[in-house]
């Protein structure tokens, strides 16, 4: 397992984390001031400073892109199918002019959820059947850009709303269905918040080896957790035991960012420097 204790070359800063603070652009001059040299910014962010300037950005900082977030909530009505067919293909368009690694997918939930104005659905199985056709047909996109698509599965409670996918085994399910060859076009993005808990993760991990790892996200997991959404904590501040996860991705050969991912209103009121700061000291303590 690398050494993280002596610099902070491998760590990426998902931009969410200061999302409250700044707007991408100040965002991107926090991370070259601090020595950081990969993010992975949200769609919403980039739009909000307009792609041109947010490429151009990136550009000027130096810096590399571990992911681009997010593609995918597939699931909808057939009224708004095309509608989500369009917006993943703008994704990897977006994602191409920035240089992304790959496209983070947060595949949808129940299609109400997923693509507001849907006919309400309770049928998880159709949804999880919309899932995977919405990645073959976003994959062959994806394909023609070589731009990777990593499927992220999520915390069970999430599954109504944000992803019907919610363990790394059935990730890697839908890639070996679309992908048997292992192409490297398509695997997982796994953030321990959302994986930690599962018995079957390392069995998993090994199953996915290096090709289907494209991503890894770290944050902590706090007892209590007061927002399931927005309560996320340092690392170091809560039950994962993150060492363990990273050495067991890094013994497939995952030589990737270990990017920092926190959803928490405690956070977002912190000055983004301190912020910045207490990640790359966690980075290489806890990490």
């Amino acid at each position: 397992m690398r050494d993280f204790s002596s610099d902070h070359r491998w760590l990426s800063l998902n931009t969410a984390t200061v999302r409250k603070q700044g707007d991408l652009v100040a965002i991107i001059e926090a991370c070259a001031k601090h020595g950081i040299r990969a993010i992975d910014p949200w769609r919403d962010q980039v739009a909000a400073v307009g792609l041109d300037r947010a490429a151009r950005a990136v550009r000027e900082a130096g810096l590399e892109l571990s992911g681009y977030c997010r593609g995918g909530m597939f699931t909808a009505d057939g009224a708004h199918r095309s509608e989500a067919r369009d917006d993943n293909r703008r994704a990897v368009d977006e994602a191409a002019a920035l240089g992304a690694s790959c496209i983070v997918l947060v595949v949808g939930g129940l299609p109400q959820y997923s693509r507001p104005g849907s006919a309400a659905s309770k049928d998880i199985a159709l949804a999880r059947s919309q899932v995977h056709d919405g990645i073959a047909e976003m994959l062959d996109y994806a394909k023609q850009a070589k731009l990777p698509l990593a499927i992220e599965p999520l915390h069970p409670a999430y599954a109504a709303d944000r992803a019907c996918v919610n363990t790394t085994k059935q990730a890697l399910d839908i890639c070996d269905r679309l992908d048997p060859d292992r192409s490297g076009m398509l695997g997982v993005a796994l953030d321990v918040y959302h994986i930690w808990w599962d018995p079957e993760l390392m069995g998993q991990i090994a199953r996915a080896g290096r090709d289907r790892l494209l991503a890894f996200h770290v944050c902590d997991w706090l007892v209590p957790t007061r927002d399931i959404l927005n309560d996320r904590g340092m690392m170091g501040d809560g039950v994962i035991d993150i060492k363990s996860v990273r050495e067991a991705v890094e013994a497939q050969r995952f030589a990737g960012y270990s990017e920092i991912e926190i959803f928490s209103n405690d956070w977002w009121g912190k000055p983004m420097d301190e912020v910045l700061r207490t990640c790359i000291a966690r980075h290489r303590t806890v990490v």
